[in-house]
């Protein structure tokens, strides 16, 4: 059995930023549940352009409100608590918000846990050098 608290996170290895974003990672690779976990935050008045080109991402809304753009399609949609969304075929896509959004997002594959987004808002593959932060 695997048991964190958020709280326990903040400011360990588990507790990863940039600039548009924070994740705290409840679960990651090393943990075996063949996925990872994370409760995130987008800040306030960011625009976030992200491609999970090597990961599928499933996202819930706990907090927030904001707007998801897919890059393919130019379609949007609004994002609000008890809203989900998943990158089912790796959408490149837009998260803009003014206000902030808080979300609980699932990968596969599972995270490492020191992983951001590189240059075209890519994660790097969970075995590749740039991943092994």
């Amino acid at each position: 059995m695997i048991v964190k608290r958020l709280e326990d996170l903040n400011g360990g290895a588990s507790d990863v930023s940039a600039d548009n974003w924070r994740s705290r990672r409840l679960l990651l690779k090393k943990d075996g549940m063949g996925f990872s976990l994370h409760d995130t935050q987008i800040f306030p008045g960011t625009e976030t352009r992200i491609w999970y080109k090597h990961h599928l991402e499933a996202v819930y809304c706990i907090e927030g409100e904001g707007e998801l753009e897919d890059l393919t399609t130019g379609e949007k949609h609004t994002l609000c608590p008890g809203t989900m969304y998943a990158l089912n075929e790796n959408e490149k896509h837009i998260l803009r918000t003014k206000i902030g959004l808080r979300m609980v997002c699932v990968f596969n594959p599972p995270l490492n846990g020191a992983e951001v987004h590189d240059k075209d808002g890519v994660y790097p593959l969970e075995d590749s050098p740039a991943a092994a932060g």
